[in-house]
């Protein structure tokens, strides 16, 4: 079987230590090195081979300690400093003593001032030393003094001005805010179209000579509207516009107040101005202005529109996350823990204290880190070192929290930190969720310039209209044209409008995008790292070969049957080969096999049980005797003595091994697989071959991307021997193999300092690399850790689909960059028009409406369809 102890986490220590000053941690990903004796040349500790190779290749980037620390606590500061943020949300974190890390989840956030606005209120709080928010995870990171501030108070201190903090395991607040967001669109919609009708059938006849209108219903609408009774009329049209602008518009009103307070102007504010304009005019033209013409249905419609349209994108969104709703959670809220006169009780992970001895059974995960001191079993440790094969475990073995026994029983000491690696890799990934600042999108990049452009512009033509003897009514008229005619719709449905065609098309496809920033960053990528683990293989052992005759792959099939390992349960799936003439081994493996225990899939029964039937499907096959070893399995099945294992175990017995079934035993080993040698009755007569299948397409797909110019690099934390066919292979540049967790997420930390660098995995252990990576696309079949730490998640485990991502998020910047500029050629000869007087608001509203629609009509169009 293949080793995977150089990938497990070197006991779990201390990671917050600077690795050149302390040399108990790993000099790559800080992790302990107690125990563990690997070094380079230079001197320097490493906790396992691959930390040691990973370092080797890319320790000349120009990374020092401190630039690991701010990446690992803080993340990339770019995107907070350009919206202006204070230098406590730089990312120079220094945590002190006492303080520990909150994750909460805030809704509201879409934007990089958001970010700096969330992060600015935080660290205002007392007991708070440092913030920060990612919009792209709606997730912030506050470092606090416990004794200082609550969590409750810190929820509290972050949610208000339509943002709204919680836990981030918090179901019920999520379903609040996802409400909150449909009553904000019900009510603009609902009341949008009472105030709009009244325009329709009330207003615009005064403006218009409506052809089913005769002249004599025009003179009495006009009386009407210079009347008591046309105040009071307009007085409800403005509470009406009053809700929609307040209360469907209060998440606009709120970017553009944190768009102000951080002196970074963006889509929000322009929008705002414009919507708030029309607003204030009109209702002092109600106050001071006798038979007034107010432009309320400006306000209505910007609100709404873009609020529709930004709806709508998060609905595309909310619909393909539903497509990974069976991707099941992995981490342990309880343990067996043994008492005094032996007997066990169920106490929360929480309540567990060092050198307390837990019993854990097949299919049961071990909940802490520990030691084993007692028992004999396999252990898988896929889902946090990526390790597909199971290890086996006996007293004395350190044993890694998260992973299954999946033969077997083991009696677990719990170790001195009573943590667990898979709850320190979700806090990793949390930790690199809340640092991922998210890029100021394209269009609030140009609203920099642009918003200030069309301010000046409107202040001036107002000022030149007043200085030419205008009235200062009209004058201000001149202004606000300026305003509404600016295209503020356009533009602000541009981006999002765009997205969700990108999240549209990808989701027929079916490919989850979670997060709407994937098509402004991901650009030319340099580097794509992939996983090796179920995503350029299955990820499940099947049976690969064999040199055997059928009616002895029967009897070893049967006897394997009683064993709850892997591998044994890929050769008893595979015992339909000897019963069918024609069918070769490919055939068998497929034929009902039982998968591994791999990342939260299906786990073993406990113990021989149900697999005791034997001659399930095959009566005739009858197994009188089973016996386990450390190194296969043995018994008598139709009174012949069978013995399925490693040569070692066949030396032991005595039984006789020929040379070529030795050396091919050893020559399959040398490439990752699991060889096992079959004999009966004394002597070993031929051999079986089980391994993790390669992906199909998945030497077409690093191809691709190598002669796109892309370097392709395989990251595992698997045996290098498993590593052996991507090694060899041209399109892959380089492969690291053995890479724990931490160590996979500061290797792709270190790629992001020479250029864009995509991660693609499937397993919780891939969970932090794909949060720190630039882009982070995860298979679906993989865990709810690894779709959470993700950008995009395909759900049909196609590999190919991964090129997929990539032109879909080009289409998408082609197409948002087209939205943009019909916007600003539209602009170009608008706004000369209204600062002309040209054009006054009401033309200005309806060439802003036809300009809105052009937009929705282009982003409406399939995004590939373009190529």
């Amino acid at each position: 079987m293949s080793g995977g102890t150089d990938a497990s986490p070197g006991g779990g220590g201390d990671a917050s230590g600077d690795p050149g000053d302390d040399p108990a941690v790993c000099t790559l990903c800080e992790l302990s090195t107690a125990g563990v004796d690997v070094t380079d040349d230079d001197g320097n500790r490493f906790c396992c081979t691959g930390c040691r190779d990973v370092y080797g290749a890319l320790g000349d980037v120009d990374v020092d300690a401190d630039a690991v620390r701010e990446r690992r606590q803080a993340g990339e500061d770019a995107a907070a400093d350009a919206a202006g943020a204070d230098a406590s949300a730089d990312g120079d974190r220094d945590v002190p003593d006492g303080h520990e890390a909150t994750f909460l989840e805030v809704d509201g956030m879409h934007c990089a001032t958001c970010e700096a606005f969330i992060e600015t209120v935080a660290t205002d709080a007392d007991g708070v030393s440092g913030a920060s928010a990612s919009y792209v995870t709606d997730t912030v990171r506050i470092d606090r003094d416990p004794d200082a501030v609550t969590v409750d108070d810190l929820t509290e201190t972050v949610s208000g001005l339509g943002y709204s903090a919680y836990a981030r395991d918090d179901a019920f607040s999520r379903r609040q805010a996802d409400n909150m967001a449909t009553a904000r669109l019900a009510a603009g919609v609902l009341v949008g179209m009472a105030v709009m009708l009244q325009y329709i059938v009330l207003i615009y006849p005064t403006y218009f000579a409506f052809p089913f209108y005769n002249e004599r219903t025009l003179e009495y609408l006009n009386a009407a509207m210079a009347s008591t009774s046309g105040t009071y009329f307009f007085i409800v049209i403005a509470v009406l516009t009053t809700i929609v602008l307040f209360f469907t518009g209060k998440p606009i009103l709120r970017g553009a107040y944190v768009s102000a307070r951080t002196r970074s102007p963006n889509m929000d504010l322009l929008v705002a101005i414009a919507a708030v304009s029309a607003y204030l005019y009109s209702t002092l033209a109600v106050i001071f202005v006798e038979s007034p013409s107010i432009y309320y249905d400006v306000t209505v419609a910007i609100v709404v529109i873009v609020t529709v349209g930004n709806h709508y994108e998060d609905s595309v969104k909310d619909r393909a996350t539903e497509l990974l709703s069976e991707v099941t959670a992995v981490q342990v809220d309880d343990a067996r823990r043994l008492t005094a006169d032996g007997e066990t009780e169920s106490v929360a992970v929480e309540a567990l204290e060092p050198g307390d001895r837990l019993l854990v059974r097949a299919g049961e995960r071990v909940p802490v880190d520990g030691e084993a001191v007692d028992g004999d079993a396999a252990v898988d440790e896929s889902v946090v070192t990526g390790e597909s094969l199971p290890v086996r475990k006996v007293a004395g073995d350190a044993v890694v929290g998260g992973s299954v026994v999946t033969d077997g029983s083991l009696t677990v000491a719990v170790g001195p930190d009573a943590t667990s690696s898979l709850d320190r890799v979700a806090e990793l990934v949390y930790d690199l969720q809340s640092g991922n600042h998210g890029v100021q999108k394209l269009a609030d990049r140009l609203a920099t310039v642009f918003v200030p452009a069309v301010l000046v512009i409107a202040v001036v033509a107002a000022g030149a209209s007043l200085a030419l003897g205008s009235a200062p009514t009209d004058a201000m008229l001149v202004g606000l044209t300026v305003l509404i005619v600016s295209c503020p719709c356009a533009l602000g449905l541009a981006t999002p409008l765009a997205v969700a065609a990108g999240i549209r098309d990808a989701l027929e496809r079916n490919i989850v995008v979670f997060d709407d920033t994937v098509f402004e960053r991901i650009r030319d990528a340099d580097t794509v790292v992939f996983d090796k683990t179920g995503t350029l293989t299955t990820g499940e052992m099947r049976l690969i070969d064999r040199v055997v005759d059928d009616d002895l792959l029967r009897l070893a099939a049967a006897l394997e049957s009683r064993s709850a390992h892997p591998v044994g349960q890929a050769i008893a799936a595979a015992r339909s080969a000897a019963d069918a003439a024609d069918a070769g081994p490919g055939d068998a493996a497929d034929d009902g096999a039982t998968p591994a225990v791999a990342d939260g899939g299906t786990e073993a029964a406990d113990g021989p049980g149900p697999a005791d039937a034997a001659g399930d499907g095959d009566p005739e096959t009858a197994v009188e005797s089973f016996e386990s070893h450390a190194r296969g399995v043995s018994g008598v099945v139709d009174g012949v003595e069978v013995v399925v294992g490693h040569p070692d175990l066949f030396d032991e017995r005595g039984w006789t091994v020929p040379d070529e079934i030795r050396e091919a035993v050893a020559d399959a080993r040398d490439v990752g697989r699991v060889p096992v040698a079959v004999g009966r009755d004394g002597a070993a007569e031929g051999f079986v071959v089980v391994g993790d299948e390669l992906r199909e397409g998945w030497e077409a797909t690093v191809t691709a991307l190598d002669r796109s110019g892309v370097e392709v690099i395989v990251l595992t934390g698997d045996d290098e021997r498993a590593a052996t066919v991507f090694a060899e292979h041209d399109a892959i540049s380089s492969v690291f193999a053995g890479v724990p967790p931490e160590g996979k997420a500061e290797a792709v930390g270190r790629l992001k300092e020479r250029g864009v660098t995509v991660m693609v995995g499937d397993g919780t252990n891939d969970a932090p690399a794909l949060a720190a990576a630039d882009l982070g696309i995860a298979l679906g079949g993989g865990t709810a850790m690894a779709a959470d730490a993700a950008d995009v998640a395909i759900v049909d485990d196609e590999l190919g689909s991964v090129a997929t991502v990539f032109e879909l998020a080009r289409a998408a910047g082609r197409r948002v960059k087209g939205n943009i500029g019909w916007a600003f050629c539209y602009n170009a000869v608008a706004i000369p028009l209204a600062a002309t007087g040209l054009l006054n608001p009401l033309f200005a509203a309806v060439a802003m409406g036809a300009s809105s629609l052009l937009v929705v009509t282009n982003s409406s169009r399939a995004l590939l369809s373009d190529d």
